[in-house]
């Protein structure tokens, strides 16, 4: 009585966690609009610059790199300081020539701070301790948008000589946080816009669907419509500017039914794969096995007879050898799970590349519901 009690109790567990593992009773994904959509004609800007890093402890750039010397000329010059010689005989040690890139936020106005991103382009060793010097940032138009200057903070350092050197990360690039000021006003005039739209991250019919839906709900019928499956269009009764932000706000903040795509993601480089929850397969047999094949060289030397009139001669002694082991077989049902593939592919032995062969061997043969993404 007692066996058949536990038999029972397991019984009902297992038949709980596949209620609760099913795909078909897990809630749908509920996100707000704001985390997988943004407003057309209002997003980020690139910049970058041309900058000098000074200070260095003896690791900039060297004598074979010029235009850090130039640059160093050019700055003394406006500074009123005449530099008489060549630049081939200018000793600097402790300036290194950088790029300078940043990211220009929407709605940015003059005297804002950013973060900017510094990267020796010489032949420095670090940029530790460094300060960059004033320097301008430009769009893509050519125009400067920002300034940068401040002390270089690293995520990394060198330590040692030559022949014994320690090396954590990359000591040639580093960051200026708060380190760049606006200098011009790139803010979008919202009272100007009498219709919005909206771009999806990631393109999606049904989802492009729900959010109209969703808009149509709060500010009334007809007021978006889903022209495909990323594009979301929005009419506006009223195009003032305090209006258009309050609408905005409203649109961002409703939440809706994402359809998550069946994908599985591989880097063969790496070995990693990552796959999602509705990813799906159909009934295959799987069979693995590994071919080993061992090639190996033996360089013998044939030595003549005393007195004769024969020559020394390396002799190459090759052997071959191949082994191969048993094909492990596994197999799987209509509509397996991820959870059932990755237990199947470590029961037969399989490695995280042999995974990535199996999956892209699973995908040709069309038992696998599922986008291949192979990174």
């Amino acid at each position: 009585m007692r066996y058949l009690r536990c038999l029972f109790g397991i019984s009902w567990l297992l038949l709980w966690c596949g209620a609760v593992a099913s795909p078909k009773d897990t809630p749908a994904k509920v996100v707000r609009i704001q985390d997988i959509s943004t407003v057309e004609g209002i997003r980020e800007n690139s910049l970058i610059g041309y900058g000098m890093v000074v200070g260095l402890n003896n690791s900039g750039d060297r004598q074979q790199t010029l235009f850090p010397a130039q640059t160093l000329v050019n700055i003394l010059r406006k500074m009123g300081i005449q530099v008489s010689g060549t630049l081939t005989s200018m000793q600097v040690r402790n300036i290194a020539a950088v790029f300078i890139t940043a990211t220009l936020p929407p709605f940015s106005s003059p005297g804002t701070r950013i973060d900017v991103n510094v990267a020796s382009i010489g032949d420095a060793k670090s940029l530790e301790g460094g300060i960059l010097l004033l320097s301008p940032l430009y769009g893509p138009d050519g125009q400067t948008y920002a300034t940068a200057q401040g002390p270089v903070v690293l995520g990394g350092y060198t330590a040692g000589t030559r022949t014994n050197l320690v090396q954590v990360n990359h000591p040639t690039s580093g960051r200026v946080p708060g380190g760049g000021l606006v200098e011009r006003d790139t803010s979008v005039d919202l009272s100007k816009l009498n219709q919005l739209a909206l771009l999806l991250r990631d393109y999606n019919f049904a989802t492009s669907q729900n959010v109209a839906d969703a808009i149509n709900s709060r500010f009334g019928k007809f007021c978006a419509r889903a022209l495909d499956g990323r594009r979301i269009e929005i009419r506006l009764q009223d195009t003032s500017r305090e209006e258009v932000s309050r609408a905005l706000a409203e649109i961002e903040d409703l939440t809706v039914v994402v359809e998550e795509p069946a994908r599985v993601v591989v880097n063969e480089r790496t070995g990693t794969i990552v796959m999602g929850q509705n990813v799906r397969l159909g009934a295959c047999s799987v069979l693995h096995g590994n071919l080993a094949i061992e090639i190996s060289t033996q360089f013998q030397v044939s030595q003549p007879e005393p007195m004769s009139q024969g020559q020394t001669t390396v002799v190459p002694q090759t052997t071959v050898r191949a082994k191969e082991s048993l094909a492990n077989r596994m197999e799987l049902r209509e509509g397996a799970t991820v959870q059932e593939l990755i237990g199947g592919l470590q029961g037969i032995g399989a490695t995280a590349r042999d995974i990535v062969a199996i999956l892209e061997a699973i995908k040709a043969a069309g038992a696998l519901q599922a986008e291949l993404e192979v990174i």
